[in-house]
């Protein structure tokens, strides 16, 4: 993974030092809230409906066990002891006093980490595959492309205000396990008949208020202008951009009112002209990053054997763990959504833990995942067996990846000032509705999000849900048929909203109905596209 040199780390130190001054300002008097609002919106640091909220970037969602280890020790430190993984593969803490803020920002700084570039109109953290540097699938490793990247657009002079927050996503597999297409730009590394890797740029896709799919905007990026394609984009945006709507201010607006073929023409003009000007970091600079992130020292002829006879332990290795690139490996993944749990959310004595090991089991190394999981990505499978002992004693064993236990969910009201119902109360009430039935079911992705900006990706939801105020009451839209992979599409609200209760009385309904009507093979989403919406309302409403 990717070290700090002494420009990274004199960066975000001295970010620390200044942030120190502008807090001690603020809390003497000598700034006003209004005035302190963008200085600590630039440090990550929210005010929410009970406190300071604090976000952590996890660049592309890759953490040594040290810095997985002092995650958990600021979750005791500064929190109330735990901490809440994001669907942007951060971590937020939701306790945090003001005057304390800088001291957590320089205990960051000691394990290269900070929380630049979380919030503001800027380019915010760039995700990618939690599976990256492991997957059997993918082309290359996209990590040292998003490094790149986060790199170029740390600080950027120009793109430091732009009309509205932006997100990269970076992928190099056919399967899609960071919804690409569902950022702002998302980029898929590719190589071509002779084996040179460039990029696909997908320009104009996300969620929120008015949820769009990217367009592949240009099929071919060679990979030694990449930065120049990605700048030319972001030119015409900032350009362009509405900055009198914030409701029509992000790119995908832009992509959508000029059309895809206007912006990539302008975006073909912008990168023609900034090619003459030779900004592309050279190629010894993205060697030099790519170096960090080399293969670890696998074990040659590894046993590929895993000791099936724990019917328990089989269930968690079907469900939880994915095929490795290297034989007698796998990567395995740790649910943070137990029955009636909080989705995303770890006890600071889970977080230590999960770096123990990863230093143990996964050559100190662990990914946060969009789906607010943990990865480890590098685990011997005859290790497989102590692994799981060890995560079912702490609770982190649940076998339920993309089943229906699996959700994804925001804060919602319990936490943000933007919500308008819960998310929480209603993802536990959901997860212990449908214990034991999830191997009946089978993959089904369930998404909350308890506002109209979508934090918890209900649009991309095979069954999503999206909390409204209705006159004051909590009330809770249905949608049906999103996905966030290769096959990305967004979800059909199914009709008139529900209570608390009724919303999970309507997901059975239309589970029950899948049931009867899947062909052999056949998943939710599958079943959905294929019969359409129609017998779906029925059973909800008929």
């Amino acid at each position: 993974m990717y070290r700090y040199d002494s420009y990274d780390q004199e960066m975000v130190d001295t970010r620390v030092a200044e942030f120190r001054d502008q807090t001690q300002r603020r809390l003497d008097g000598r700034l006003s809230e209004e005035q302190f609002r963008p200085l600590r919106l630039m440090n990550g640091l929210y005010l929410q409906l009970h406190a300071y909220m604090l976000r952590v970037a996890i660049p592309y969602g890759t953490l040594s066990g040290d810095q997985m280890r002092l995650l958990g020790d600021i979750a005791d430190k500064y929190d109330r002891g735990y901490g809440h993984f994001t669907t942007r593969q951060n971590i937020q803490y939701n306790w945090i006093k003001l005057e304390e803020a800088p001291d957590l920002l320089a205990d960051l700084a000691t394990v290269e980490m900070h929380a630049i570039q979380t919030s503001g109109n800027c380019i915010r953290n760039i995700s990618s595959d939690q599976y990256a540097g492991a997957a059997a699938d993918e082309v290359v490793d996209p990590r040292p492309y998003a490094e790149l990247l986060r790199q170029w657009s740390s600080f950027h002079p120009e793109f430091t205000y732009l009309p509205r927050k932006f997100k990269f996503a970076v992928i190099a597999s056919e399967t899609d396990r960071a919804a690409m297409r569902l950022h702002d730009i998302g980029i898929k590394l590719v190589k071509n008949d002779a084996g040179d890797v460039g990029a696909q740029f997908y320009v104009g896709g996300g969620m929120g208020r008015t949820p769009m799919i990217a367009p592949l905007i240009r099929d071919w990026v060679p990979i030694d202008q990449l930065v120049t394609y990605a700048e030319a984009c972001l030119r015409v945006y900032n350009r362009y951009g509405r900055r009198d709507n914030k409701y029509k201010a992000r790119i995908k607006i832009l992509v959508h009112e000029l059309g895809a073929p206007e912006y990539t023409r302008q975006v073909e003009e912008e990168f023609a002209h900034l090619l003459t000007l030779d900004i592309e970091p050279p190629r010894a600079e993205l060697a030099r990053i790519a170096a960090h992130f080399g293969d670890p020292a696998f074990e040659a002829e590894a046993s590929d054997a895993i000791d099936r006879s724990d019917p328990e332990f089989a269930l968690w290795v079907d469900r939880n763990t994915a095929v490795h690139k290297t034989p007698g490996y796998a990567i395995a993944t740790i649910s943070l959504k137990p029955v009636g749990g909080i989705p995303g959310d770890a006890s600071a004595d889970q977080i230590r833990l999960i770096a123990d090991l990863a230093r143990d089991y996964s050559f100190d190394e662990c990914r946060v995942t969009h789906t607010q999981n943990i990865v480890l990505p590098h685990v011997r499978k005859a290790d497989l067996h102590a692994l799981w002992s060890k995560l079912d004693s702490a609770g982190l064993a649940t076998p339920n990846l993309d089943r229906i236990g699996d959700i994804i969910a925001c804060p919602g009201l319990d936490y943000c000032t933007l919500a308008n119902a819960r998310s929480i109360p209603l993802a536990q009430k959901i997860s212990k509705q449908f214990v034991g039935k999830e191997e009946v079911i089978g993959e089904l992705k369930l998404k909350i999000s308890g506002c109209i900006n979508a934090c918890g990706h209900h649009h991309a939801g095979h069954i999503g849900i999206l909390g409204v105020d209705r006159k004051g009451i909590e009330n809770y839209q249905l949608s049906l048929g999103g996905s966030e992979g290769a096959d990305t599409s967004l979800g059909t609200i199914t009709g008139p909203g529900f209570s608390e209760d009724g919303i999970v009385t309507a997901i059975g309904k239309a589970t029950d109905l899948y049931l009867e009507q899947r062909a052999e093979g056949e998943r939710f989403l599958d079943t959905y596209r294929r019969i359409g919406m129609a017998p779906f309302k029925e059973a909800i409403y008929g």
